[in-house]
This record gives structure tokens, C-alpha cells and sequence, in this order.
């Protein structure tokens, strides 16, 4: 059995798999992609949108008459990747 995922993973984790997607996912693929449950994808969503690292776009479907959310990556989202990927190989490097 794997060990758990840190914090920093989590976030890793649910920005990696917006960015896969082209930098836009729909709240409940990123759900899936990231493995969590709905409760704490919310609270992580939250903690990332304070944060600037990630915007939701609401847009209302008149076919539908529902509204859509997207979740979005932004520029500040992807400097994390990159700096994490960075962290990640240094440590890897020591044998961390």
C-alpha cells in the first residue's frame, strides 16, 4: 500500500491534472483525475482560488438552463508546477 500524499502533493496533484486537460477541467473530472472526494476537492479549490493559483468560470447554458463550472489554471498555478518539478528533482537528486 502507497503512502499518503502531503499537502503540497494534493495541490500538485489538482493542478497537474488541470493543466493536462488543457488548463481548463470540469469540477467533477478533477475530482476523478485527482483522486478525492468532493468535500475535500472543495476545500482544496477553495484554499487554490485564495490563492490565485486557480479561477472558476461560470457560464449559463439557456439550452440547458443550468450553469457549467470550469476550473481554470492560472499563470500563478503553473509557476507552482514548475517550481514544485524543480523541488521534486532536487530532492530526488539527494535521494530525499
Amino acid at each position: 500500500m502507497g503512502s499518503r500524499r502531503s499537502r503540497l502533493e494534493l495541490i500538485f496533484d489538482i493542478l497537474l491534472a488541470i493543466q493536462n486537460k488543457g488548463g481548463r477541467i470540469k469540477p467533477t473530472h478533477l475530482m476523478y483525475k485527482s483522486n478525492l472526494s468532493h468535500k475535500l476537492l472543495n476545500s482544496y479549490l477553495e484554499e487554490l482560488l485564495g490563492k490565485g493559483l486557480v479561477q472558476v468560470e461560470e457560464e449559463f447554458s439557456k439550452k440547458k438552463q443550468n450553469t457549467t463550472k470550469t476550473v481554470l489554471i492560472t499563470d500563478k498555478g503553473l509557476g507552482f508546477l514548475a517550481e514544485f518539478r524543480r523541488m521534486r528533482e532536487f530532492t530526488d537528486a539527494f535521494g530525499l
